[in-house]
């Protein structure tokens, strides 16, 4: 409780929210007039109107749930940290956070101050959590605000060169003549590979076995050695192996044919209407974040990453720029959300 004086005429005791400072509910004392009182009402808006002008002043840090140098998201986030610096007057600094399948990066970003200096760079499982762990301590759609998707990754829907099939179509009448026979491999139960098999599984009436490996690595080893006939690896972690003969790589999974793959359909083209899969990553900042520091964030966002050279850039790591405004990415992760609490419950996705 805090006593502030408005005029020479009133005073009021007023309790003050710890994080942002904004004025909750107060006590009016002595004869304020109503001028006064418009005055304390306005003063919470004034102090963030006016902070939201004068950002950033300061560096910004953006949260991420790998490990540095783990692969094409890390070096993303590096790149848009690189890009959103220049573009803001400020140095935006990767922080690295993992663990808990992005979860602690996830939660610290719920529980850092709304003033745009925190960031969640976050991926795609960031949306499978929910559905995955029901009792996680925050929400994503209630507790973080969206700002931008920033980079989409496709999966490459990849055979042992020994399974006699070359298109889609024929692969789904190969699973359905044999019901769990076919194997697919994965990084692990919960990774958005997982979910690509299993939303093909779904959509296409079929049932190919399921078998978890510790990394992308281990399961693309496993799928070039024979021991699962199926994978959904990264076009980039793919494309060196389809050009020695290791690999078949049937289609793509994301809705756009992969930059790196052009000839490849997509599974939908390929016969598997409606079908649509990456990985991904974008920026959310905690749900209080002011509107204009959102407005600010996606500008710099936008503007950095749809550069030539950055696109260019990205392309050669195997993801492709796809920048929206928040409303486009809200509604994305929304239907993120619904399709990973559909494919959990056809294939009872559970975690230890």
């Amino acid at each position: 409780m805090a006593r502030v004086a408005v005029s020479a005429y009133a005073e009021i005791d007023v309790d003050v929210n710890n994080d942002d400072g904004r004025v909750e509910e107060g006590l009016l004392r002595s004869s304020a007039s109503p001028v006064a009182i418009c005055i304390i009402a306005s003063l919470g808006l004034w102090s963030a109107d006016a902070s939201a002008q004068n950002y950033p002043v300061k560096p910004i840090r953006m949260l991420f749930g790998s490990t540095a140098g783990s692969g094409a998201g890390d070096m993303s986030a590096r790149l848009l940290a690189q890009k959103m610096g220049e573009m803001l007057g400020q140095n935006v600094v990767v922080d690295n956070r993992p663990g808990a399948g992005g979860a602690i990066a996830d939660e610290a970003a719920v529980r850092a101050p709304a003033d745009g200096y925190t960031l969640l760079y976050a991926a795609g499982a960031s949306a499978i959590l929910p559905a995955l762990r029901p009792k996680l301590p925050y929400n994503i759609e209630r507790h973080l605000a969206p700002v931008s998707l920033v980079v989409i990754t496709s999966f490459a829907l990849s055979l042992h060169p020994s399974v006699p099939v070359n298109d889609v179509k024929s692969l789904i009448a190969l699973a359905r003549s044999q019901p769990r026979k076919l194997t697919f491999g994965s990084p692990g139960v919960g990774s958005s590979a997982h979910f690509a098999g299993e939303l093909f599984n779904m959509m296409s009436g079929v049932r190919m076995l399921h078998v978890p490996y510790k990394g992308p690595a281990e399961a693309t080893t496993a799928l070039v050695g024979g021991e699962i006939d199926v994978a959904f690896p990264s076009v980039t972690a793919a494309l060196p192996l389809i050009g020695v003969g290791k690999l078949k790589t049937l289609a793509v999974s994301s809705a756009r044919r992969a930059p790196l793959l052009p000839s490849v359909p997509t599974i939908e083209e390929a016969g598997l209407p409606g079908y649509a899969r990456a990985g991904w990553n974008g920026v959310l900042v905690p749900a209080a974040t002011p509107k204009e520091i959102i407005a600010k964030l996606n500008t710099a966002i936008v503007k950095g990453i749809n550069t030539p050279e950055t696109k260019e850039a990205f392309t050669k790591i195997g993801i492709e720029a796809q920048t929206g405004t928040p409303e486009h990415f809200a509604a994305f992760i929304r239907s993120e959300l619904a399709q990973n609490a559909k494919v959990i419950k056809f294939a009872g996705i559970k975690v230890e």
